[in-house]
């Protein structure tokens, strides 16, 4: 049966890791595997720079939503001219 542990824990091995850019000494410190530190190490760096691509995609989703409206706007502008000029779109 394998052993959980705690964020805390994990969170401390992998500062500990970090600091010492040597995950498989931190490892034996503690009597876990190099992998799972390893492991702990790769999916913390993932978590950490998840908010600023987050907010990077919501940057660009608000932008295309602005341009689409303003897309959407010069479309509209231009079928009334047609329409006032007797052309059909």
């Amino acid at each position: 049966m394998s052993q959980t542990y705690s964020p805390e824990f994990k969170q401390q091995i992998v500062q500990e890791a970090q600091d010492t850019q040597n995950a498989t000494l931190v490892a034996r410190r503690h009597q876990l595997s190099p992998s799972m530190v390893r492991r702990w190490v790769r999916e913390a760096v993932k978590a950490a720079h998840h908010p600023h691509d987050l907010m990077s995609l919501v940057d660009e989703n608000d932008r295309l939503k602005k341009l689409l409206g303003e897309k959407d706007l010069q479309i509209a502008m231009l079928q009334d001219l047609l329409q006032k000029k007797g052309i059909r779109p």
